[in-house]
């Protein structure tokens, strides 16, 4: 059932994005709602608390799925 959900999961967020895409307004996209959302343009700490969650996250879910760990 979970494969299910996930392929699911991830092909709402492609046709959400592709029309994001498509449709060409300000706003849309999932790149420019981080933007705003860790204000990455305006806020060196938004930047810092970005980039500590991406690597962190990053880091973690590589040796995750290397190692075969929780």
């Amino acid at each position: 059932m979970w494969p299910y959900i996930w392929i699911a999961w991830t092909a709402v967020f492609a046709v959400a994005e592709g029309i994001a895409l498509a449709n060409k307004r300000d706003g849309d996209t999932l790149s420019e709602n981080t933007r705003r959302l860790f204000r990455t343009c305006t806020s060196k700490a938004g930047r810092a608390v970005f980039a500590v969650g991406w690597f962190g996250f990053s880091g973690w879910f590589a040796i995750h799925i290397l190692t075969e760990t929780m």
